[in-house]
């Protein structure tokens, strides 16, 4: 069974950072695509930032210059480093991936969240 555990969310104040963790377990992690997506109040799921298996990666034009999203395959975690914080900000946070479980199944998986709130 695929999970993925989100931690490291928080309150912190504007210009603060926070760096977002998930972690997987049944996945083959190192060739899984990974992303985090987040979702505000009264708005849709939105992606936020994505890598590759090999290490590629792309961001949306709002947390471009301030966050970083990065793998480590040995420990099958996929980060979040987010700088420069805004009050815009504020979502839940999810992380997603995409690839092969244990048994050569492909397919679409999701994390609880993690709430980050921004404010002053």
């Amino acid at each position: 069974q695929v999970q993925l555990v989100e931690s490291g969310g928080g309150l912190v104040q504007p210009g603060g950072s926070l760096r977002l963790s998930c972690a997987a377990s049944g996945i083959i992690f190192s060739m899984a695509a990974m992303r985090w997506y987040r979702q505000a109040p009264g708005k849709q799921r939105e992606l936020v930032a994505a890598i590759t298996s090999g290490g590629t990666r792309n961001y949306k034009d709002p947390v471009k210059g301030r966050f970083i999203i990065s793998r480590d395959n040995a420990r099958n975690t996929l980060y979040l480093q987010m700088n420069s914080l805004k009050p815009e900000d504020t979502a839940v946070y999810y992380c997603n991936a995409v690839g092969l479980d244990g048994r050569s199944r492909w397919g679409d998986y999701w994390g609880q969240g993690t709430q980050v709130t921004v404010s002053s």
